[in-house]
């Protein structure tokens, strides 16, 4: 699935109130980690994550790692904090307005 930024906007608009569910810090994205944002796209479609100053890797290097092996979608990199969006496979809460097609 990629997000058009119309959808993009939307999410960001979104999670600009969301405080960051989860650190990652010196040990970068651990296993460990990864199941546990995994776990929390069982309840909340939009997850925001803050990279503390003492991790070692980018930012972005970060959430395109964690985008990646929780198979959800990077909405931002913002500061040393980024978001990720993973719709509920059935019901999903967050309805994206639509991509408009071209002729």
């Amino acid at each position: 699935m990629t997000l058009t930024s119309k959808q993009r906007a939307y999410l960001k608009s979104l999670a600009a109130d969301l405080e960051p569910v989860f650190q990652i810090g010196k040990a970068t994205v651990t296993p460990e980690i990864t199941s546990a944002i995994e776990e929390t796209f069982n309840t909340h479609e939009l997850v925001k994550i803050t990279v503390l100053k003492n991790c070692v890797e980018d930012v972005k290097d970060v959430a395109v790692t964690v985008s990646e092996r929780t198979r959800s979608e990077l909405v931002q990199v913002i500061g040393r904090r980024f978001v990720l969006y993973k719709p509920f496979k059935y019901e999903p809460k967050i309805i994206l307005p639509k991509a408009s097609k071209k002729n």
